[in-house]
């Protein structure tokens, strides 16, 4: 029977909190200090026989290189004649998996604040010359606050002057249709459409691209075949670069119902201002705004009635693409075709422009 042993130098095991089919991870506390830590526990004999030794040593000097808050930092490797003791930090917030297990999706202020802790993560990643190459829900891991910790750099590759990556790796549903072929591939851009596809999914709870079977999964992605969740979150690039920094009219002339008449606009201000911008706009003809979160609705003062020409009522929702980034989306409820479009280029105008003072909202 081996003999389980209770500590490694001045780390107190406590508990196994994970494992796979050469490691375990091991809940352990640094008796200096107090602080917990995870370690994980590799052997020696199982990694030769696998023949995953370069693996393991890639993964220790990948994680050397990095120090990021969203990282999982390393603090030290033990070895004995049997073991390897990669200690790290331990976090308490469980796995993304987890919470979209629980939470199916998340709301857009939630999901924007881990994917631009991600990204930020990522990019420290890449400027050291690491490329993770297995980014997935299950390999971040969440803090006490919340926060995003990249973690398992097993499958990392470190960036060669000139090269290009060979090796397939990764999960299906998350890699890069590029990896599929066969040929080279840029190590960077594979993290990034990971990314892309954990952002998909804390939004909309489903994977953009899923199959049970592998080959027509690849199809899929080869194929773009996808449905886009119907939402206002799933703005995706090519609406955004046809969108520009104009004033889309396009929806005004498409066969519809006219109470559906919807405009698009982009705003570079922050969110806050362009909701200030708005407001203004809507003062500016005698509309009322009643303002939830990032949501308006505007509609005429008591004393104008629907026989009044100048008669109409709108609502917007502002999407914060990125800080000094945001979509505006416009719907007529009521009222003339023509004041309506005047209003719109009135808003568009004034979202160009550096002034602007809102009129009193009441917030709901």
């Amino acid at each position: 029977m081996a003999f389980l042993r209770n500590n490694i130098g001045k780390y107190q095991f406590l508990r196994t909190i994970g494992g796979g089919t050469f490691a375990k991870v091991k809940l352990a506390v640094d008796s200096t200090n107090n602080q917990y830590v995870a370690i994980k526990v590799i052997d020696k004999h199982m990694v030769m026989e696998s023949n995953l030794k370069s693996q393991v040593q890639r993964e220790i000097k990948t994680m050397r290189l990095l120090h990021h808050p969203n990282i999982i930092r390393i603090h030290e490797v033990i070895g004995t004649k049997t073991k390897i003791y990669i200690v790290m930090d331990y976090v308490s917030g469980g796995q993304l998996t987890d919470k979209l297990s629980y939470e199916k999706k998340l709301n857009e202020y939630e999901a924007r604040k881990l994917f631009q802790q991600l990204v930020d993560a990522v990019d420290h990643c890449h400027n050291k010359g690491v490329y993770h190459r297995d980014l997935k829900p299950e390999n971040l891991l969440l803090d006490n606050k919340g926060n995003v910790k990249v973690s398992d750099f097993g499958l990392s590759a470190l960036r060669k002057r000139g090269e290009l990556l060979s090796t397939a790796c990764g999960s299906p549903c998350y890699v890069a249709p590029e990896l599929l072929t066969n040929r080279g591939y840029d190590g960077a851009a594979a993290d990034i459409w990971s990314c892309g596809v954990i952002l998909f999914e804390m939004l909309s709870g489903t994977l953009p691209f899923d199959d049970r079977n592998l080959i027509n999964l690849y199809k899929k992605e080869a194929e773009a075949e996808q449905s886009i969740p119907k939402s206002s979150s799933f703005i995706n690039a090519f609406q955004l670069i046809a969108m520009s920094h104009d004033l889309d009219l396009s929806g005004l002339f498409e066969e519809q119902d006219e109470v559906k008449e919807k405009v698009m606009l982009v705003s570079d201000n922050t969110l806050g201002d362009t909701m200030t911008k708005i407001q203004t706009a809507a003062a500016d003809v005698n509309l009322s705004v009643d303002r939830c979160n990032n949501k308006l609705k505007m509609h005429p003062s008591l004393k104008m009635t629907r026989c009044s020409r100048s008669y109409f009522s709108l609502s917007a929702e502002v999407i914060e693409v990125a800080p000094l980034h945001c979509v505006i989306e416009i719907s007529k409820s009521a009222g003339e075709l023509g004041e309506y479009k005047e209003f719109c280029r009135s808003l568009s105008n004034l979202l160009k422009d550096d002034s602007g003072v809102a009129s009193p909202a009441q917030e709901c």
